[in-house]
């Protein structure tokens, strides 16, 4: 009886030790499972959050964006990044300028597809802002550059650093916001080399000869000077791309009819050798070319000197603007009357209307004729003496008109 008690005890304790095994394992299995359910869904997690978030360990432009989305990381770049270079009295400095953006959301997109992985990664991504580095770099070199000047047979050497007040990089591109100390170096080198408004010295043609009478004379429309502001902009290109030398002759203005200078390089006070004379008190002309007297009249009919002063001829230098054939000269006579006279050959050389035509209407070719009797301020020629005006007279000749 004794030896059954124990059996069925042991039996029972082996029943026990079964079902409180078969639960550890039920209760290992369902703890497995919730686990693995764990495991999956925060992989799941993980890479639904790395689909739409940075990685931890990312920067854009110096700025930390890991773990944000697109549109956040934009905003924060925007809020935080430098996004200019400045150039102020020789230093450079990399700025913020929080009036504008230093980076659109598409250019972040592009970041994030270059770090996105599956899951979250936490190597370091940098990516720098190339074009604002490239830019600093820019900026030291435009801050030690020097460009050679050449005009007029001068060299100036043109410092950046001590010309260019305040330059900038923005928004992509370059601007110089202050530069007065090169324009005031610009002027007074106009001041130097112009040759409008110039008096000098010039020999008169006498008869046959070049040489002659010294007399003063003063460019009025003829010469030119530095066009400042285009040889401004064209030194801060050259400090900006490094070139070394600029030619002055690519600079230059003038006045009159043709705003670009004239005389430019040429010898004689930039007159040349191809030029035309006349002469107020004698009524005689000459046109020189190529150093040599081809035509000489002697009964020219200058511009009435006694009366009105707009009818006499100016005096100074001016240039011939253009030639026209069978031309009508248009204007008021001293009563207020207009008059229209048909001409055949046309050379003006003021913007007032003086130049030198034909004047078949007139009967007065004395040397007397422009005291009273003469043109509106034209050069009055015969007609028969005309034809070897035209023939020798060209567009820009100087013309120099003295008493």
């Amino acid at each position: 009886m004794q030896s059954k008690r124990n059996l069925k005890k042991y039996n029972n304790r082996n029943n026990l030790f079964l079902i409180i095994i078969g639960i550890i394992l039920i209760l290992a299995v369902v703890f497995g499972v919730v686990l693995y359910n764990n495991h999956v869904e925060s992989q799941k997690q993980a890479k639904a959050f790395a689909t739409n978030h940075f990685n931890p360990n990312v920067n854009i432009y110096g700025v930390e964006v890991g773990n944000l989305t697109i549109t956040k990381a934009t905003a924060k770049i925007n809020r935080k990044a430098n996004n200019i270079v400045s150039l102020e009295n020789g230093k450079v400095a990399i700025e913020r300028d929080p009036n504008i953006d230093t980076i659109k959301k598409q250019e972040v997109a592009n970041y994030f597809k270059k770090q996105h992985t599956t899951m979250p990664d936490k190597q370091v991504y940098e990516y720098r802002n190339t074009d604002l580095d490239a830019a600093n770099k820019k900026m030291h070199a435009v801050s030690h550059a020097v460009v050679n000047y050449h005009v007029a047979g001068k060299d100036y050497q043109l410092k950046a650093q001590k010309l260019i007040n305040q330059a900038i990089y923005k928004k992509g591109k370059y601007s110089f916001l202050n530069s007065e100390n090169l324009t005031a170096e610009l002027n007074k080198i106009d001041q130097e080399v112009s040759t409008i408004h110039q008096s000098y010295k010039f020999a008169v043609p006498k008869g046959n000869k070049t040489a002659g009478k010294k007399i003063t004379v003063k460019n009025q429309s003829y010469g030119w000077g530095v066009h400042v502001k285009r040889a401004q902009t064209a030194v801060e290109q050259a400090f900006l791309s490094g070139t070394k030398n600029l030619d002055g002759k690519n600079y230059i203005y003038g006045l009159g009819y043709s705003t670009y200078g004239l005389g430019y390089g040429k010898s004689n006070h930039g007159i040349g050798n191809d030029y035309i004379v006349v002469s107020i008190k004698k009524q005689e002309m000459w046109i020189v070319r190529k150093g040599k007297v081809v035509v000489h009249l002697n009964d020219v009919v200058t511009g009435t000197k006694d009366g009105n002063k707009n009818n006499r001829t100016p005096q100074g230098v001016w240039y011939i603007h253009y030639k026209q054939g069978h031309a009508v000269l248009r204007g008021r006579n001293n009563d207020g009357s207009k008059y229209a006279s048909p001409v055949r050959y046309w050379m003006p050389f003021t913007l007032t209307g003086c130049g030198f035509h034909d004047a078949g209407w007139r009967g007065d070719w004395s040397k007397k004729a422009y005291l009273r009797g003469g043109s509106h301020g034209c050069i009055n020629i015969k007609p028969r003496e005309i034809k070897q005006v035209w023939r020798n007279v060209s567009k820009h000749q100087p013309v120099i008109i003295y008493d």
